[in-house]
């Protein structure tokens, strides 16, 4: 037996907590000065770790540093799409709380570029004695 639900309708809406006339609000301005802060401090963030990666990885979505990268093409009913599997990876997104992940496994119909990074054999301080 199949029960049809019916949605519920409202004669009115109630604001919602952040809507609230009493409450704070974020104008469209402070909106868009955290997002740049949350971006600096993602590339800041970027700048210090990427030195401990080998690969960049760059998918539609989202773009990663990895230790290990696999790319496989697959291929399902004439369809072409691509299974990227990375271990000991970061990932770019200011709205993730916890960037470091051990496995990530992407399935994506678009592009991925996977780059090497170059490992100097050599790296002095950006400051002290031999640093400017």
């Amino acid at each position: 037996m199949r029960h049809r639900l019916q949605p519920q309708v409202h004669e009115q809406e109630e604001p919602l907590p952040d809507e609230a006339s009493d409450g704070p609000s974020m104008s469209a301005e402070d909106l868009e000065k955290y997002e740049t802060e949350m971006e600096l401090s993602l590339y800041k963030e970027y700048r210090d770790v990427v030195g401990q990666f080998a690969y960049v990885v760059e998918t539609e979505r989202r773009f990663y540093l990895a230790n290990v990268v696999d790319v496989a093409a697959r291929n399902a009913d004439g369809e072409v799409y691509f299974e990227v599997r990375m271990s000991d990876a970061w990932v770019w997104d200011m709205y993730r709380p916890a960037r470091f992940v051990k496995n990530v496994r992407v399935i994506t119909f678009k592009d991925v570029n996977v780059e090497e990074l170059d490992k100097p054999d050599l790296r002095l301080p950006e400051t002290g004695p031999f640093g400017t």
